[in-house]
């Protein structure tokens, strides 16, 4: 059997024999349980996701899929129902993203680090804020999506995981005490970073910029400052237009398109495949990178290796730094190659042995 091949009209037809059975006599008679993460909206009236796809494929292959034969998530019923036109939405809302974490934690210390009301209109502000950031899907999202009461939640669990707080803690995460202790240690550069993100918004800049498609796929790419930011870095190094004129200004000044970090040159390995090919880096720290142009000069012409090596996790080490460890690391392998060559000699070998006897 085939999962996911249901059509349209096989789909009404499951809903239509829910609407006769009922809610409970269905999801018995196919053995599914209730949605935990996405209902199918039809007509003002919300279906179990998972239960209804898996019956449609009654209609059009014979026999329903069972349960375990899929999931009801946005690999299998979720993304099956979106793609024939009806509308999925989630059954609870997604967990906080860092960016949003990181807009929360900045009100609780603007606050003396004290969590904050519903009613409070900062609260009030950041909800609406949070429900413009092009994080999470439509789909993602149900009624209650980041609501004054959510953010006041979050408040609280951050502020109440701050190492003067001396109650209870509300539940939180691991993610709220990560970004509150950044807070703490680089209160400066992480204001920067949520004025940096409110900015962004407020320009549409952040919001024009598109999710790459391995942007989810990719966790190798990470940034402390979150994925807004991270998006927008990218972006400007992908900008097709600006890394060529960073490899025609370099070469009009005699250089090469060797990499700044460990000299690797895609021409003379590579021959005419590799001509004219180089990857640009940009090297202005993303909390310090606002609006404005990019400059050549921001640029770093780096190799594709050294460029994942350098996003694959924060801190970031710039070309420069990186190259200092590459050296460092050739360095400490020389001497140790040097060491086990002087120890193999022959000589030093049988004076040792004279020496012993």
């Amino acid at each position: 059997m085939h999962r996911g091949a249901i059509t349209r009209e096989s789909v009404l037809k499951a809903i239509a024999e829910h609407d006769k059975l009922g809610r409970e006599a269905f999801l018995e008679t196919y053995h599914f349980g209730r949605a935990r993460s996405y209902v199918l909206v039809h007509e003002g009236q919300e279906y179990d996701s998972k239960a209804i796809a898996g019956v449609a494929h009654k209609w059009d292959q014979g026999r329903a899929l069972a349960p375990s034969e899929f999931s009801g998530g946005k690999e299998h019923a979720a993304a099956w129902l979106k793609r024939l036109g009806f509308q999925v939405k989630a059954v609870q809302n997604p967990d906080w993203a860092r960016d949003e974490v990181i807009l929360a934690c900045h009100l609780v210390m603007t606050n003396d680090w004290k969590g904050l009301d519903a009613q409070d209109s900062r609260v009030i502000e950041l909800s609406a804020l949070l429900q413009l950031l092009p994080i999470h899907a439509d789909a993602d999202r149900n009624e209650t999506f980041r609501n004054p009461n959510g953010v006041a939640r979050k408040t609280f669990d951050i502020a109440t995981r701050h190492p003067d707080y001396r109650g209870k803690p509300t539940k939180g995460g691991a993610l709220d005490v990560e970004v509150l202790h950044e807070f703490l240690a680089r209160p400066d550069q992480m204001t920067e970073v949520a004025r940096l993100i409110r900015e962004g918004i407020g320009t549409g800049e952040l919001q024009d910029l598109a999710q790459t498609d391995d942007e989810e796929l990719d966790e190798d790419f990470s940034a402390p400052e979150g994925r807004l930011l991270l998006r927008r870095h990218r972006a400007r190094e992908r900008n097709k237009g600006l890394r060529q004129k960073k490899i025609d200004s370099v070469l009009r000044k005699g250089g090469s398109l060797a990499c700044e970090a460990c000299g690797f040159d895609f021409e003379e390995v590579y021959g005419e495949r590799g001509a004219g090919y180089v990857e640009c880096h940009h090297v202005v720290p993303l909390h310090e990178a606002g609006e404005g142009k990019t400059k050549l000069s921001d640029l770093a012409l780096i190799c594709a290796n050294c460029h994942r090596m350098i996003h694959r996790r924060a801190p970031w080490p710039t070309p420069a730094e990186l190259r200092a460890a590459i050296e460092d690391r050739r360095a400490s392998r020389l001497r140790g190659a040097a060491i086990v060559q002087q120890r193999s000699k022959p000589g030093e070998r049988s004076t040792t042995s004279e020496g012993q006897r």
